[in-house]
């Protein structure tokens, strides 16, 4: 993960570099507005919700959740529709991608 695998996003400020990372999680209309959990495996005092927002993204309309600040490790996407991805690793100064589409 990291390297970038769908459209481009408007800019975003995203906080990352040394142990700090970010998810971007793309969805669905289906999922627009909806606040979506994450959670450290290792630390359940690690946790982070974002709501999915319709984007711009070179001229194409993407939804996506945006978690700008997360400390390396495993997290575990909270989802309540089985087949999706659930888990995703941040590393330290990347971005991670998830695609629910």
């Amino acid at each position: 993960m990291g390297e970038h695998a769908g459209p481009r996003l408007e800019p975003a400020v995203l906080d990352i570099g040394g142990d700090v990372g970010a998810l971007i999680l793309y969805t669905t209309v289906v999922d627009d507005e909806r606040e979506i959990e994450v959670s450290s495996v290792d630390d359940a005092t690690r946790h982070s919700h974002t709501a999915v927002h319709r984007r711009d993204a070179g001229g194409q309309t993407v939804y996506a959740g945006i978690y700008p600040e997360l400390i390396a490790g495993t997290y575990r996407i909270r989802v309540d529709r089985p087949g999706l991805v659930d888990q995703v690793t941040i590393v330290g100064g990347q971005v991670a991608e998830v695609d629910w589409r």
